[in-house]
């Protein structure tokens, strides 16, 4: 049976006490290669609070793991972001012999304290990406991150002086920097995947446009088109920014005018009545909207049809 309660790790040493480990050589950062673990066969969800960033890379050969409703095969390295009080849930079911590899590190907020990367690390927009949207990593890729964790790993076990959280800092921007250039790079390369979400986009938002009830749900969210498509918001941004140049919001947007479009040039209804048809509460927002997107109002557009 699922856990009810999700277990809260709030400090890097409990994380090693957890994971069998020695006590960490910093008490604010920490790179673990899980090839040094001890892993017993898991059988049940485990829903888990960390009160730290947790970037990690991760492979389990001979074993998959499901994260939520999505089974992952780690056979390739695939890499997780997650942020401070974010929930996750691993639900494992492994041979005990089950070959596992791969790194963590682990920052607390604290370590970035009084630095610039505390507050640009809230810009890192995959750190809100749920698990099913992992970043697949090639081998030089992921060559190029684990040097990065063994460089940081270093840098806390030497002695400590005054020059090494701005080391370790510049390493951890470093690694945030390729992680984000690999993560437009996915978008890219991995064409088929992507390209059905943009399909299954346009099918939903036309599904959408041309119910009945649309008046009464109103204009689609970001959040709900996203959650429809079982991807976050910011991932279906983001993915959508580098195939089409438009954010989802831009999307919708779109298809509002191209269906508003549709009926000025077709029927004749007023556009007060098109616009709460398209689900707008006030024609005047419609009229505000269609007018930013054309350079024309409404009535001229319907005019250039006579």
């Amino acid at each position: 049976m699922a856990n009810t309660q999700p277990y809260r790790v709030r400090t890097i040493s409990e994380f090693h006490q957890l994971r069998g480990l020695p006590k960490p050589a910093h008490p604010l950062v920490s790179v673990v290669n899980l090839a040094e673990l001890e892993h017993a066969c898991v059988t049940e969800s485990t829903a888990t609070i960390l009160d730290f960033y947790s970037i990690s890379i991760k492979r389990c050969l001979g074993g998959k793991f499901k994260y939520g409703q999505q089974e992952y095969d780690f056979d390739e390295g695939v890499m997780f972001f997650i942020a401070p009080g974010q929930v996750f849930a691993v639900e494992a079911e492994l041979q005990a012999a089950a070959s596992f590899s791969g790194w963590v590190l682990a920052i607390h907020p604290d370590f970035l304290w009084n630095t610039p990367l505390a507050k640009t690390i809230k810009r890192y927009e995959y750190f809100d990406y749920s698990v099913n949207e992992a970043l697949f990593l090639s081998e030089k890729e992921e060559t190029t991150i684990i040097n990065l964790f063994q460089t940081i790993q270093q840098e806390y076990q030497s002695n400590i002086d005054a020059f090494s959280q701005s080391i370790i800092i510049a390493q951890i921007e470093l690694l945030l920097t390729y992680c984000e250039r690999f993560y437009q790079r996915q978008f890219i390369t991995r064409k088929i995947a992507n390209h059905q979400i943009l399909d299954r986009l346009e099918a939903l938002l036309d599904d959408y446009f041309d119910s009945v009830d649309l008046l009464d749900k109103g204009l689609p969210t970001v959040h709900a088109v996203a959650e429809a498509l079982a991807v976050s918001p910011n991932y279906l941004s983001g993915l959508l920014k580098v195939l089409t140049g438009q954010s989802t919001q831009q999307h919708i947007h779109d298809k509002v005018i191209a269906k508003a479009k549709e009926r000025l040039s077709t029927t004749d209804l007023s556009v007060s009545e098109i616009a709460y048809e398209l689900g707008f509460q006030h024609a005047q927002s419609f009229s505000k909207l269609f007018k930013s997107k054309t350079d024309l109002s409404p009535l001229e557009f319907r005019r250039s049809f006579n």
